[in-house]
């Protein structure tokens, strides 16, 4: 479910003082209307920089969401975009991010940024674990499995995004082929099985127009993917497909639809064979 979101204007005072003791007076501020699990979302500038700020009260129940950010961030070099600071105050936790350039990357079938998504994925997958709690993929999925035995394929100690929607990827045309593509928003990152972005590429391709056949030859572009047990992946699919049969339910709005509707439709292909 979406927060609903308020301007940078109605924090209070030491609030956003905590802000400008790292940005100086802003400047420029821009709210955003990008993601769903923040209440601040707002791109602001001063004579120093700029910043992507995003916020929550810290008595908010996904305030953990912040503050795995902040956990994961260091990281993340090369493939999110760094985190400058992090302040908890006055009953707000704020996090802020450097400005990125580029656009949101393109899914559809024939799109250039297809590419550039998987060289990401595949830079992902070389990233060494780092050294802080995250929750395990085979836990986040362990309600959704359609057999408790199926949760041994998700096991790993590979650092994962998971939410590969692709608001969550930025594409900067001027940076050099290969490393064009950021993944913003961290909230979900996860430990788990190396293959399971690519996995989670999968339903976002196929909502976007692909067929569940080419949406999987996208993800053979992935070293990881062919570490996968095929038994594994179809049970990856049948557990994404709960997930969002469940989430469908509760919220019938065509963007969730839409993600239901393609999760469906690869548990069914990989069902068929």
């Amino acid at each position: 479910m979406a927060t609903t979101r308020i301007g940078l204007d109605q924090l209070p005072p030491a609030a956003r003082a905590a802000i400008e003791k790292h940005t100086g007076p802003l400047l420029t501020v821009k709210e955003t209307t990008d993601g769903f699990n923040s209440e601040i979302a707002a791109r602001v500038t001063s004579t120093t920089g700029s910043w992507h700020i995003k916020g929550l009260r810290t008595d908010h129940p996904r305030a953990w969401t912040q503050r795995r950010e902040a956990a994961v961030a260091p990281f993340l070099t090369g493939l999110a975009p760094t985190l400058d600071w992090h302040v908890e105050t006055a009953g707000w936790n704020l996090l802020g991010f450097q400005v990125l350039g580029g656009h949101h990357a393109d899914y559809t079938p024939g799109s250039p940024d297809l590419t550039e998504v998987a060289a990401l994925l595949l830079r992902l997958g070389e990233t060494p674990y780092p050294n802080i709690e995250l929750r395990n993929a085979e836990q986040r999925l362990e309600h959704y499995a359609a057999r408790p035995d199926d949760l041994r394929h998700f096991v790993g100690t590979h650092l994962l995004h998971t939410d590969l929607n692709n608001t969550n990827v930025l594409v900067d045309d001027h940076a050099p082929q290969g490393s064009k593509a950021r993944l913003v928003d961290w909230a979900w990152a996860t430990r788990g099985a190396a293959w399971l972005d690519a996995g989670y590429w999968v339903i976002w391709l196929i909502a976007a127009g692909h067929t569940p056949t080419s949406a999987e030859d996208w993800a053979t572009e992935i070293p990881s993917w062919h570490t996968a047990p095929a038994e594994g992946i179809t049970a990856f699919a049948a557990a994404n497909a709960n997930i969002w049969s469940e989430i469908s339910k509760a919220e019938s709005d065509p963007w969730t639809m839409r993600l239901a509707t393609a999760s469906d439709a690869w548990h069914a292909h990989r069902r068929a064979g």
